[in-house]
Order: C-alpha cells, then sequence, then structure tokens
C-alpha cells in the first residue's frame, strides 16, 4: 500500500480549505430581515427592537469593561465596543456579513488588550463581548444553512486559539472554552429552531395542497356519480327504443320488408349503444358502488325523504306545486333527479350543521324553470350534533353546483340574518314537443 505524502495530501486540503473559504463567504439565502415574512407587523418589528435593547446595554457595559479593566482610552475602548456590537443591525438582514465583522473585531479587540495590564475582568474575551457574538450566532443560525453554521462554528475554534497565540505570554482563561461551547450550543439551537420551523412551513404547504386535492377529488367523484346516474337514465331510455324497434314488425302489419330492415338496424345499433354504455359504466362505477343498479329518485321520492329527515330529529315541511309531479314526468329525468339530490344534500347538512333546527322544503315552477327551495331555522339552543342521520352524497355544496350546472341551472346558498341557511336553486324545465316513448 503506497504511503500518502504531503504533495499527495496538498489538493484535498486545498478542496477542503475552498469548500470552507465558500461556506463562509456565500451566504445561503436572500436579504430578507428576521421574522420579515410574518403577516403581523409587531413581529417584523421584533428584530429590531431586540437589538435596540441589546445594544443599549452591551456598548455602555462593553465601554466601561474595556476602560476599567485594561485601562483603554475612551475614544479606543468606545470604537472596539461599538464594531463588536452594531453588526447586530446588520446581522437583522446580512448576518454572515455581520459576523465576518464581528470576528475581526474580536481577534482585534483581544490582540490591543493582551498589551495592557489586566486590572480583573477576563481575556480574552469579556461579558459583553460574548453576549453580542452570541446574539450575532443566533441571527446567522436563523438564516443560513448547515454547512455554513459548522465552517462558522470550526472558525470561531481557529479564532480562539489564534487570538490565545498573539496573546502571548499571556494565556486565555476560562472564556476561551466557554466561548466556543456557548458558541457551538447557540448554532445547534438555532438549527433546530429553524429546522422546526422549516419543517411547521411545510407541514402547512402540504396541508393546503391537500385541502385542493381534496376539493377537486371530491368534483371529480360528484361528475363521476352524475355520470353514472345519467347512464342508467339514458340506458333506460335506449332499452326502450331496442324493444320497439325490434317489436314493431310483429306488432305492427303489414310492414313493407324495407322498413323491417330499418327497424332491425336500429335494434342492433340500439343494443350495441348499451353495451358500450355498460363498458364506460364499468370504467365509473367504484367499487362501493357497484350495485347501484335501482332506479333514480325524483322528485315523487322527495315526501319519504322527509319522512326520514323527521325521523332523525329535523322537522321538515315539505310543499309541492300541484301538478309539478306530471310536469316534471315530461322533462329529462336529469331535472328531478337532481332537484332530489339537492333537497337530499340540503337535509343532510341540516342534520349535521343544524340538528333540530325546522326546516322547509318548496318546490314551484317559475315559467319554464323549477324552483327549488330549502331553508331551515337556526338550531335549538344547546343542541347536540347528529352525524350521518341522512344517507347524502356527502359532497356538500360543491356537488350542488355540478347537479345545477348539469341543466344549466342557477344556485343560491348562504346563512340567513336570523341564523339560518338557505338553498334555493333554479333548474330549467324544457317540455318536449312530443311525448316520450
Amino acid at each position: 500500500m503506497k504511503n500518502l505524502t504531503a504533495a499527495d495530501l496538498r489538493p484535498y486540503a486545498l478542496r477542503l480549505l475552498g469548500t470552507f473559504r465558500h461556506h463562509l463567504t456565500t451566504p445561503s439565502g436572500g436579504h430578507t430581515p428576521l421574522l420579515g415574512k410574518s403577516p403581523r407587523r409587531w413581529v417584523r418589528r421584533l428584530p429590531y427592537a431586540v437589538v435596540l435593547i441589546m445594544l443599549s446595554s452591551l456598548i455602555p457595559a462593553g465601554i466601561a469593561t474595556l476602560v476599567g479593566f485594561f485601562g483603554l482610552v475612551l475614544p479606543v475602548a468606545g470604537a472596539l465596543t461599538v464594531a463588536q456590537t452594531v453588526p447586530l443591525l446588520l446581522a437583522i438582514t446580512r448576518p454572515l456579513a455581520a459576523w465576518w465583522i464581528s470576528a475581526g473585531t474580536l481577534v482585534a479587540t483581544a490582540t490591543i488588550t493582551a498589551r495592557y495590564e489586566q486590572h480583573g475582568g477576563t481575556w480574552p474575551w469579556t461579558a459583553p463581548m460574548i453576549l453580542s457574538y452570541l446574539f450575532l450566532l443566533i441571527a446567522l443560525a436563523l438564516r443560513e444553512s448547515r454547512a455554513t453554521l459548522l465552517s462558522v462554528w470550526l472558525a470561531t475554534i481557529a479564532l480562539t486559539a489564534l487570538t490565545t497565540t498573539l496573546g502571548l505570554p499571556r494565556s486565555g482563561d476560562g472564556t476561551t472554552m466557554l466561548l466556543i461551547a456557548l458558541s457551538g450550543a447557540v448554532l445547534l439551537l438555532g438549527w433546530a429552531v429553524r429546522d422546526r420551523a422549516e419543517a411547521r412551513r411545510l407541514l402547512s404547504e402540504q396541508e393546503q395542497i391537500s385541502e385542493v386535492e381534496r376539493e377537486r377529488r371530491t368534483l371529480l367523484e360528484e361528475r363521476a356519480r352524475i355520470a353514472r346516474e345519467l347512464h342508467d337514465v339514458v340506458a333506460h331510455h335506449m332499452s326502450v327504443i331496442a324493444v320497439q324497434a325490434a317489436s314493431a314488425p310483429y306488432r305492427i302489419t303489414g310492414v313493407p320488408d324495407e322498413a323491417a330492415e330499418e327497424f332491425t338496424a336500429i335494434a342492433g345499433t340500439a343494443r350495441e349503444s348499451l353495451a358500450e354504455m355498460r363498458r364506460l359504466l364499468g370504467v365509473l362505477r367504484s367499487e362501493e358502488s357497484g350495485g347501484e343498479r335501482a332506479p333514480q329518485p325524483g322528485v315523487g321520492q322527495l315526501a319519504q325523504l322527509v319522512e326520514t329527515v323527521g325521523r332523525a330529529g329535523v322537522p321538515a315541511e315539505l310543499t309541492v306545486e300541484p301538478g309539478l309531479v306530471d310536469l316534471l314526468d315530461l322533462a329529462p329525468q336529469a331535472v328531478g333527479l337532481s332537484a332530489y339530490r339537492i333537497v337530499q344534500e340540503a337535509l343532510a347538512n341540516v342534520v349535521r350543521h343544524a340538528p333540530g333546527a325546522r326546516t322547509w322544503v318548496s318546490l314551484t315552477t317559475d315559467g319554464p324553470a323549477l324552483l327549488v327551495t330549502v331553508v331551515n331555522a337556526p338550531p335549538p339552543q344547546r343542541t347536540e350534533s347528529l352525524e350521518a342521520s341522512v344517507e347524502g352524497t356527502g359532497q356538500g355544496l360543491v356537488g350542488m353546483r355540478e347537479r345545477v350546472r348539469l341543466v344549466d341551472g342557477r344556485l343560491d346558498t348562504g346563512p340567513l340574518p336570523d341564523g339560518g341557511f338557505k338553498v334555493a336553486a333554479v333548474l330549467p324545465v324544457d317540455r318536449p314537443d312530443t311525448d316520450t316513448p
């Protein structure tokens, strides 16, 4: 095995030093102030208030320490203290640049004070210097990357060793190890706080994405349900057409051969259409809805629905305009089905969100339109919520809007001044020119 020489290790050392220099000189983010993205104004101003409070206490204490313990003249002590503490203001937007100023001032202050006779206090770091440096590291940890924080801590160790060496023959006291330990703890704490905040932000974004996906899935599920129900409606009429066309030559006497062949072709086309629709239905139906082959409900079943809601504890009254059921029998089946589903979902919402509230269901006509109105009063006081007392579509207002859009209608929903709620739908009723066979 070949022994590594200094020449062999030199490229690795240069690469390591280049990476170290890159992390210490390249900020990882923009220049947005700390807490600058908060929606609250007082939170955005909080870092500036904290820095001003720190400056008002650290500057006098730092000057007094340098003058009293080391005998520095006031201008020099003031300049060194200001250079050490004022970077805290810069740290709000550019913490890495502020760290360079603060670190350079630490070394300069320790080098200068090493030449003076010490009368108490600590060397090379005084208490105001340590506090100022640690607060700056907090701002740095909340902004920069992990690699930068590790590089800063290693640089702090190196600067401490350099400062102690420059101060010979005076040797540093316990504050050298104290600064190394506290700086590492502060950077680690800030790192953890930043990661926690980032995790909460990502979780909030994921929750918003999930909510959008949930709404989209609800919309698609309701559209698929409508498509299945429309299939059942169309399939019924296609079956009638197939049966009538196939049996016409036997029911009607004197049918020409050409007409009989035409009837046979119509019946075959209808059967092919039914087969295609059944294949499409197999795609649309979910496993849970595979058995949905019962006749679709309409306005005629609303009385039974209202009775069911009454047993669930919601007193409901149904008013249907005379002759409306017969009118809807001549209209497209999607209109009656949409009216039933809208009333069903509205009553289910009353059961879930306003249990015990009196409810009025009204179906009237206004020219060529069907007016469906469901109004509930405020729920009684101290009423426990009832869950799933009525089987609804489970899609709420989304399903109602899709039902109304299906027949080119309008929907109006919203709370009432007295605390109740109103659902009003306008469904166009197109009367056919001829009766449906």
